[in-house]
């Protein structure tokens, strides 16, 4: 197989051919968010300096960071505090570690790569929810380690576009009723 993907272009991206993400005949989907326009930006006001890459209209952020082994915070330049925020250490096969606003304050996390419930964890986010201009990490490996590279992306609630909460099931086969407030193209 050749690369699976070749080039990030003006309007998307472009896959080799014999990826298997492009194999004949095959129907696939891909779903991206508009980080805005121009150069990622140095951020300062956590702790850590991150390099980030945003979009406030969109509700959108890329967040690249070092870690450092102990309790710090890191800056997400976005215009309120995230309502997800998805972290993966890049020097490691970690998980993918999840905070999100229907987990409230802090101190339990999902895993993106994973099937389990949310657990108590206190150390991924330092028990402390994002803000609304940083994200806090604990002294954990999987969102802090010491010297190691982060990705995060975080986005909130951008009325119209993108909407995050959490839904209780009834057992029933119609299901409880979510309201967005618009038709929603990714669930």
């Amino acid at each position: 197989f050749t690369q699976v993907l070749t080039s990030f272009d003006s309007d998307g991206f472009s896959l080799g051919t014999g990826s298997i993400l492009n194999q004949s005949g095959q129907t696939y989907v891909a779903w991206g968010w508009d980080a805005g326009d121009g150069d990622p930006v140095s951020n300062t006001n956590g702790s850590i300096t991150s390099t980030v890459k945003a979009s406030t209209t969109n509700g959108f952020s890329i967040v690249s960071y070092t870690g450092t082994g102990a309790n710090a915070t890191v800056g997400h330049s976005l215009s309120s505090a995230p309502d997800w925020v998805l972290v993966k250490d890049r020097d490691n096969a970690n998980d993918w570690i999840v905070w999100h606003s229907a987990l409230a304050d802090g101190t339990q996390h999902l895993k993106l790569n994973a099937t389990e419930a949310s657990s108590p964890n206190a150390t991924y986010w330092n028990s402390t929810a994002p803000s609304s201009s940083v994200i806090s990490l604990g002294n954990n490996s999987k969102t802090n380690g010491s010297s190691q590279k982060f990705i995060a992306y975080c986005w909130h609630d951008v009325t119209g576009k993108q909407k995050f909460g959490s839904y209780t099931g009834n057992g029933s086969a119609s299901g409880p009723t979510i309201t967005t407030g618009f038709r929603p193209g990714f669930l």
